[in-house]
């Protein structure tokens, strides 16, 4: 639960926020008695999506999630046609006044009737079946016996009110059908619990890839008890990389992978500083490949400087949908797909969940499968 000043701001900022809403378009819809109700039950169920959790009773908590966050997606939706709509009246009183009134009405309706389809089209992204992304990754200095190898990515799933076992078992499902040689889960795996979901994350039990799977912690595990966590993804059989690295062996050649714990660890516990630096501590100098696992893409700054090749990263969600997506590179250099910083790429997945309101717009989530290839043999 967040802190009392915290969230009565939060409250407070919803309450402003639906009134600026309900002031913008009513009058021009003449629907006040039907309207003000709504938005007033909005205002109500908004927040409680994001605070269900803390009610007593497992299946009326999610209930409760489910509604108020597929209410907030419909809310963020209305909020940004809304001030599009302002911005354009505004142009419009500038330019052509006399096209004012004629304009007034239609694009308050337009406004609804948008902000119903982006929600319903974003609800069915959101839960349809993640598609496989395919990325192949140009390496100078690649052994011949590691051109092909693959990485399957997953990230950013966050079991939690909205997203249970069946959602899980079917990526499960999907990822071993790719046969890989390496499965990399990047982080936010969970949002709440050990308690309370584990009987939810135990299909990743089931993943398999010939050197295995691989997982790193991203901001939602400390938000959740990380270290129980990290315990219990040891016990479904996954290798929790924190600031360390393994050596793989495939074919006769080696091939470096570590991991760091989330860019934001050390505001939550002393000692968990992401580093890539220490990941790479002791690690053998004529290993020609190095690659590291990190939630956050803006760990790939201290990746180039420790001399990585390449990174794989979630957390973005690729902005999940508008406006998000236009947000996201003030905090974060990538917001999705492949990228180059000095010597190293880094790709930024997507998400194969999502968090939040089940709402997902021009940002699929994605199962991401990363082929390791020699510089100069691509296709």
């Amino acid at each position: 639960m967040p802190p009392k000043r915290v969230l009565l701001t939060m409250l407070a900022l919803i309450l402003l926020l639906h009134m600026y809403i309900g002031l913008r378009l009513l009058p021009a819809l003449e629907t006040w008695r039907i309207g003000v109700p709504l938005l007033g039950l909005s205002t109500l169920l908004v927040p409680c999506g994001l605070l269900a959790r803390a009610l007593p009773g497992t299946r009326f908590s999610d209930m409760v999630s489910w509604v108020g966050l597929t209410i907030m997606g419909l809310f963020s939706s209305l909020l940004c046609l809304t001030v599009v709509r302002d911005l354009a009246l505004l142009l419009l009183r500038l330019v052509a006044p006399d096209t004012l009134s004629a304009f007034f009405g239609p694009s308050a309706q337009a406004v609804l009737a948008l902000a119903g389809m982006l929600t319903v089209w974003g609800l069915f992204n959101a839960r349809r079946s993640a598609r496989i992304v395919d990325v192949d990754i140009p390496l100078a200095d690649l052994p011949p016996a590691l051109h092909g190898f693959t990485i399957v990515q997953i990230s950013d799933i966050h079991v939690g009110p909205t997203i249970k076992r069946g959602f899980l078992q079917q990526i499960v499902a999907r990822v071993n059908h790719l046969d890989a040689d390496l499965i990399a889960v990047t982080g936010d795996m969970v949002d709440g619990s050990v308690h309370r979901l584990a009987a939810h994350t135990a299909p990743l039990a089931g993943l398999r890839a010939r050197h295995g799977a691989f997982f790193v912690t991203g901001n939602h595990e400390y938000y959740a008890g990380a270290r129980e966590w990290i315990a219990e993804f040891k016990r479904l059989g996954l290798t929790v990389l924190e600031n360390r690295h393994v050596v793989l062996t495939h074919e006769g050649a080696d091939l470096l992978l570590a991991g760091v714990t989330d860019y934001s660890a050390h505001h939550f516990a002393d000692g968990i500083k992401s580093d890539p630096h220490a990941a790479l501590a002791d690690a053998p100098s004529d290993v020609a490949v190095k690659v590291l696992l990190a939630h956050q893409p803006r760990s790939a700054f201290a990746a180039a400087e420790a001399g990585f090749d390449l990174q794989l990263s979630g957390h973005t969600h690729g902005g999940q949908f508008l406006p998000w997506n236009w947000f996201v590179r003030f905090q974060q250099p990538f917001t999705a797909g492949l990228h180059r910083m000095q010597g190293l790429w880094v790709y930024t997945s997507r998400g194969t969940g999502y968090w939040g309101p089940p709402k997902r717009v021009f940002a699929p989530s994605e199962i991401t499968r990363v082929r390791l290839v020699c510089e100069g043999s691509l296709e």
